[in-house]
């Protein structure tokens, strides 16, 4: 309006510069403005008066096409006017029970048939219907309301809480349908008629032949192809659930099932039972079949023969079973209500923290529910300014959206629940809220509740907080059953703290009633969090201000230096560890008439006397020739060194300046992803370097500055105490002095343990150079040949003793017991029949193999001399012992020597190529055995000796 209105006053002014110069100057000259006015006695124009004409295929277009969102609507649509139909009748009911009927038509409901087939949906309800006349007047002219005109031909002010306002609802079934039919019976008229359309500029009304429906409507659309989603049962429940839960009605819905149930077997389907049953278990499953039987014959008497089977069944299922408890007086409402209401409206499995319900009457009337959940959802801080679907908007109790933040603050989008009004100003979609008075009034009266609700879970903590201490002596029971209702708010505070905290941030009219909601951690509250209200009831009587400090956590921040003086004086101090924090206190100045000091900050606000004072001046004038050299030597660094009043055993603090950002603060704005910190280079705060005038290192400072001595180790010492200050207080060094600190802290080691700074570095370790694979290789395989070197070396050494033992033993003719031998071979015998029997090698027995190896020294024998002279003879080194054994795996055995001695190999050289393999198949095959035999011969070896050993000593006797 305001925008038409400066173009009407450009274009005048325009008129009037092209004006000659001599006319009168008259800017308003024929311009009229009309303003909206209630005054009846307004004249009206003498001008004739005109009608506004529509193209109907236009404005149908607008209205199907532009005035919805979602196609889905047009169910709640269909759903509100079937509602305010069955009102009437039960209104109308009220001075006439004939009204309702008798049977089925006096049933107020509403039924709903989807037709997959038909490709129909078919909506019946038992309002009071329409006669030809309603049919033409109501939906043949757009936007005529029938609830309109039913309301007003009620009394003035009556409340008959019915639901279509605008008369364009039922136009949204041409979202989703081709051709509409409205069957309709109205107790006003004897015949049923049908109205039929297709959107189209044209309507067709008939009496209706086919079934009737004694009173009501039935609405049959024709979907169209892309809107079959309409048709399944799922969506169809799902949508009554979100939009119509809470209708008055019932609404039933046509749904089909499978069920099994169990039928007796006739005689025919037994023998066809009994024959497939034969065919399909055939081979060795008779007996069990004859079991069977016989069990059956015993059972026949005792119950019929049944079976399982599946079918379909329809039915009418009850889809809306919620009831609008809001609608209900509070007192008449239980726990149990409220929580299953919770359940319901959130789908939550858990229960709420607490609710409210109430109801607002006077300027604007409504009923809210309102639920604070017990945990808060995962994501509820990844995105604070998204819009928030917690809070379900009714009208007369249909769901009209959840997609808003004008009621409720954003910091109050947690809380969950339903708000019923009839005085919302909607567009004529009803999907949408309108700016006005009215909703500023509800979003006002809203957060008021909430807060309230959200201060009586305090204000109950404390009071159990209270009676807790009074009551310390109570029996143990009483105390575990005090503890499931204890600490609500400190859930709350958990959960939900940071949202309470920005709502200090964006809220300036309820700043006061939040403040009373924060809880932070102290230097006297232990373990847990305090209310502001609790600190200023602590304060010392001679403590004028609030005073907190802010850091990363409780523990860094109670050894800060920033805060000795407090502790020193036993003043409460408050700890903020939440990075929102400092956001938070730049709009809590002070509470209560407290002032809020943040102790990091140079000012520190502390009641001094004139005695005080003047010990102050004494100081500074003390320990000025230090300050001034500590300012020269730190230069940009700092902004001014003073006498501290922080300090009691620390020597020196960092300390922001009044204006600009702590340590903390800093911190939180490195952090943003998106900052840029060019921006924010005035808001860095210039270092404040305080000293402390009683501590020995800044006094003996002092005394050498004032001697003249000062040195560069007096210049190094002053650098290092304010780098150490600035870590202490939690400032983030730069990237020179991260490194001039670093470089001190390595001096300082390096002289505590006697190292010199400049001592040379210890020569590298030597590390040979890696092998080449091939080397490797060769390694592997000379420490294989070794080992299976010193396998032989073991079982076929040239002497004569093992050859003679092995070649008796083959023979039969072993010096060795006979029962010893025995028991050798039978456990061998058994071992190799426990592993599948005798195993073969290269194609070779092991029997074989045995006898083979065996008489391989079968020409040993006889006298020693001759025996040890042919094995070295015929054996000449290991080499020829591992070719032998190789040879002897392919099946090549060599021919004896001249001699009769051990038999000397045919070199041949597959053998030779094979010949680790050989080596290690046969060192496996007859390991075990040869070292027992082996064993065996050292022990007869031994033996021999002894006895050598005994006739020496018997001949030197002699």
């Amino acid at each position: 309006m305001l925008r038409l209105l400066v173009t009407c006053v450009c274009a005048v002014a325009a008129a009037t510069a092209s004006a000659p110069e001599d006319a009168p100057l008259n800017l308003w000259s024929g311009v009229t403005v009309g303003l909206k006015s209630d005054d009846a006695s307004v004249e009206k124009g003498a001008g004739e008066q005109y009608q506004f004409q529509a193209d109907v295929n236009k404005l149908m277009d607008i209205i199907i096409n532009s005035l919805y969102s979602k196609k889905e609507i047009f169910l709640r649509e269909l759903i509100s006017n079937g509602s305010d139909a069955l009102d009437k009748v039960r209104f109308m009911s009220l001075t006439d029970s004939a009204v309702l009927g008798e049977g089925d038509t006096s049933k107020l409901e509403m039924k709903l048939i989807a037709d997959k087939e038909a490709k129909t949906l078919t909506l019946i309800d038992r309002g009071c219907g329409m006669s030809k006349e309603d049919l033409i007047n109501h939906l043949g002219t757009v936007a005529q309301s029938g609830t309109s005109s039913f309301i007003e031909a009620f009394q003035q002010g009556a409340d008959v809480n019915l639901i279509g306002q605008f008369g364009v609802g039922f136009y949204s079934v041409y979202l989703v349908a081709d051709n509409v039919a409205v069957h309709s019976k109205s107790n006003e008229d004897d015949k049923q008629w049908v109205w039929e359309s297709t959107a189209d500029s044209t309507f067709s009304v008939y009496e209706d032949k086919g079934e009737e429906l004694g009173r009501g409507t039935k609405i049959v659309l024709t979907l169209k192809e892309d809107c079959l989603e309409f048709l399944e049962e799922e969506r169809l429940k799902g949508l009554i659930k979100r939009y119509s839960e809470f209708i008055n009605f019932p609404i039933y819905l046509y749904t089909t099932k499978e069920e099994e149930e169990e039928v007796p077997i006739e005689e025919g389907d037994e023998d066809d039972e009994e024959g497939e049953d034969e065919e399909d278990e055939e081979e060795g499953e008779d007996e069990e079949e004859d079991e069977e039987e016989i069990e059956d014959a015993e059972e026949e008497d005792d119950a019929p023969k049944t079976k399982k089977v599946k079918k379909t069944v329809s039915d009418w299922e009850l889809v809306n079973d919620a009831k609008a408890l809001w609608t209900r007086n509070p007192s008449d409402i239980t726990d149990d209500e409220y929580k299953s209401f919770y359940q319901s409206l959130t789908k939550d499995v858990g229960e709420p923290l607490t609710h409210t319900h109430f109801s607002a009457e006077g300027e604007v009337e409504f009923k809210s529910i309102l639920y604070i959940p017990k945990e808060a959802p995962y994501d509820l801080y990844n995105d604070y300014y998204k819009k928030q679907s917690n809070l379900k908007l009714y009208v007369r109790r249909v769901m009209i959206t959840d997609e808003f933040d004008e009621l409720l603050p954003r910091y109050l989008g947690f809380i969950k629940g339903v708000v019923d009004s009839d005085s919302l100003p909607l567009n004529v979609s009803r999907e949408m809220l309108q700016q006005n008075k009215v909703l500023k009034v509800i979003g006002k009266k809203m957060t008021r509740k909430a807060l309230a609700m959200i201060k009586a879970l305090a204000d109950a903590d404390k009071k159990d907080d209270d009676d807790e201490d009074e009551d310390e002596g109570e029996v143990e029971e009483k105390e575990d059953e005090a503890d499931e209702e204890e600490g609500k708010y400190e859930k709350f505070w958990k959960a939900f703290g940071k949202y309470i905290k920005m709502g200090l941030i964006e809220d300036a009219a309820n700043r006061t009633r939040l403040a009373k909601l924060l809880r932070y951690a102290t230097s006297k509250s232990g373990d847990k969090e305090i209310s502001l209200e609790e600190y200023v009831a602590n304060m010392k009587e001679e403590q004028k201000n609030i005073y907190y400090i802010s850091g990363e956590d409780k523990e860094s921040l109670l050894k800060s230096p920033s805060v000795e003086k407090l502790l020193a004086m036993d003043y409460e101090i408050i700890f903020m560890t939440d990075s929102v924090d400092e956001y938070t206190v730049q709009h809590l100045t002070e509470f209560e008439g407290k002032r809020l000091i943040n102790a990091s900050r140079e000012g520190l606000k502390l009641e001094e006397g004139d005695k005080d004072k003047r010990r102050e001046e004494l100081y500074k004038d003390k320990f000025k020739p230090l300050t001034d050299y500590i300012k020269e030597t730190l230069g940009k660094k700092v902004e001014k060194v003073m006498i501290s009043k922080h300090l009691v055993s620390s020597p020196v603090v960092a300390l922001s300046a009044d204006y600009g950002w702590t340590a903390q603060m800093e911190k939180v704005m490195k952090s943003q992803a998106f900052s840029d910190q060019s921006k924010f280079e005035f808001m860095k705060s210039k270092r404040n370097f305080g000293i402390n005038p009683r501590h020995p290192m800044i006094v003996e400072l002092n005394s050498k500055i004032k001697d003249g001595s000062a040195d560069e180790a007096t210049k190094d010492s002053v650098l290092s105490l304010y780098l150490s200050a600035v870590v202490a207080a939690g400032y983030q060094l730069t990237p020179e002095d991260a490194v001039d600190f670093s470089t001190r802290v390595a001096s300082i080691v390096s002289s505590s343990i006697g190292v010199a700074v400049d001592a040379p570095l210890e020569p590298e370790i030597e590390v040979q150079d890696d092998v080449v694979e091939e080397e490797e290789g060769e390694e592997e395989e000379e420490e294989s040949q070794a080992r299976a070197e010193s396998a032989f070396e073991r079982l076929f050494a040239c002497n004569w003793q093992a050859c003679a033992l092995l070649a008796a033993t083959a023979r039969g003719e072993s010096p060795i017991p006979e029962q010893t031998v025995s028991e050798l071979r039978e456990a061998r015998i058994a071992k190799l029949a426990s592993a599948g029997g005798w195993p073969e090698v290269g194609g070779v027995s092991e029997a074989i193999l045995l006898s083979e190896v065996f008489s391989g020294c079968a020409g040993v024998g006889g006298e020693e001399e001759e025996a040890e002279g042919t094995c070295e003879d015929s054996w000449p080194g290991l080499e020829g012992a591992a070719v032998w054994l190789s040879a002897m795996t392919l099946g090549k055995y060599g021919e004896a020597g001249e001699g009769g001695g051990c038999a000397r190999p045919a070199r041949a050289s597959a053998a030779r190529g094979d010949e680790k393999r050989h080596v290690r198949v046969l060192e496996a095959v007859l390991g075990e055995v040869f070292e027992e035999l082996e064993m065996i011969v050292v022990e007869a070896a031994g033996e021999d000796e002894e006895e050598e050993g005994e006739e020496g000593g018997e001949e030197e006797e002699e």
